[in-house]
């Protein structure tokens, strides 16, 4: 104890001993710090360069996916615009025929006294065109008969109905109705029995 007593009894020894462990600690960290700065200067190890050069590769590879991509999408865009612009020409095509046949129609009207024969003509152009529909993918919807349904028809009036079966029940015709490729295009215009 004396000893104990001794070495702590001065307080000069005592801040030397606190500054002797100040010091070492200093050094100690010192030390450490320098370490690690030689490390983080140090050239890059095997490893590092290793996985430097798949970091590398895999973003030369991301770009160059990417361009790919937006190369790909603007083709896209412009080849939908293309069939856009010019999609109607097929059936424009097909149509053209169509029109020549009214066109001699017009003729053979005002020249014509033969209604019978004007008749005939008139109805083979609507056959024919109904037709030229038909290879389109257009079809007419039926509607007399059928159960009102508003998905399939659009009510413009209700009349009643001459008999009890036909309440509920598609009457007449206003307006046909037609689909392309199962798709309605226009809703009939029906009435109803009620």
């Amino acid at each position: 104890m004396e000893k104990e007593n001794k070495k702590y009894s001065d307080p000069q020894d005592r801040e030397q001993t606190k500054r002797g462990t100040s010091q070492s600690e200093e050094a100690m960290n010192n030390e450490v710090k320098d370490n690690l700065s030689e490390k983080m200067q140090t050239p890059e190890t095997g490893e590092q360069q290793e996985l430097q050069q798949k970091y590398d590769e895999l973003n030369d590879s991301y770009l160059r996916l990417f361009a790919d991509f937006d190369n790909y999408r603007k083709r896209t865009l412009k080849e939908k615009a293309d069939i856009i612009k010019s999609g109607g020409e097929k059936v424009l095509k097909d149509i053209i025929p169509l029109i020549d046949d009214f066109e001699r129609a017009i003729v053979a009207l005002h020249q014509s006294d033969d209604k019978e024969a004007i008749l005939e003509g008139i109805d083979l152009i609507y056959n024919k065109f109904m037709n030229f529909l038909q290879q389109h993918g257009i079809k007419e919807i039926e509607a007399i008969g059928l159960p009102f349904d508003p998905e399939k028809f659009e009510a413009v009036g209700t009349i009643p109905a001459p008999e009890e079966s036909q309440e509920g029940v598609v009457i007449d015709l206003v307006q046909k109705g037609y689909t392309l490729n199962d798709k309605v295009i226009r809703f009939p215009k029906v009435i109803v029995g009620a």
